[in-house]
């Protein structure tokens, strides 16, 4: 039995690829989990070799009772998406998974161009407290357990995604 995608796609989600693209690929994640973070380069190449057939979406699924800077780490990212820097702040989080404390999210803010006084000030608000904690309900009630999680047009995706090659052919075979 497959599992559905309970929580549509919304512009309140965060969207890369072309809107409306025959694939749309939800990944839910946690930026400290080691298999996210081999989950990014895969999903970046995955990008590069569909282009305008992909729709790539993120959503946050913090495991925090095993990664203690995941929850901080997505709040982080959604501090920069009210700058509109949410995809260069998951990208660099994810280029430093190691690094994910307090001083070093700062530090990612200032690289890609934030008014870091903004940042930290967003970053303590309910407002990106709330969207962290409604992304991982979403993924709660779609059946994710784990991270990386993966939906391609609104089903999950249980096959083997750290297999490129793999993963790419069946998200071609979603263009049939």
């Amino acid at each position: 039995m497959s599992t559905q995608l309970k929580t549509a796609v919304t512009n309140q989600d965060h969207i890369q690829g072309k809107n409306n693209a025959p694939i749309k690929l939800v990944e839910y994640g946690d930026y400290q989990c080691s298999y996210c973070g081999e989950a990014y380069s895969v999903i970046k190449a995955v990008q590069q070799t569909l282009g305008n057939d992909l729709e790539l979406v993120f959503r946050n699924f913090p495991l925090s009772e095993v990664h203690p800077d995941a929850e901080n780490a997505a709040k982080a990212a959604e501090a920069a998406a009210l700058q509109n820097k949410f995809w260069e702040m998951h990208d660099m989080l994810y280029e430093n998974q190691q690094q994910l404390d307090e001083e070093n999210l700062i530090s990612f803010a200032k690289k890609i161009g934030l008014d870091v006084n903004q940042f930290k000030s967003d970053m303590q608000s309910s407002a990106v407290s709330d969207k962290v904690e409604s992304d991982f309900e979403s993924g709660a009630r779609s059946g994710v357990n784990g991270t990386p999680s993966f939906f391609v047009n609104g089903e999950k995706y249980d096959g083997n995604w750290q297999d490129e090659e793999d993963f790419t052919q069946y998200l071609k075979s979603q263009l049939q």
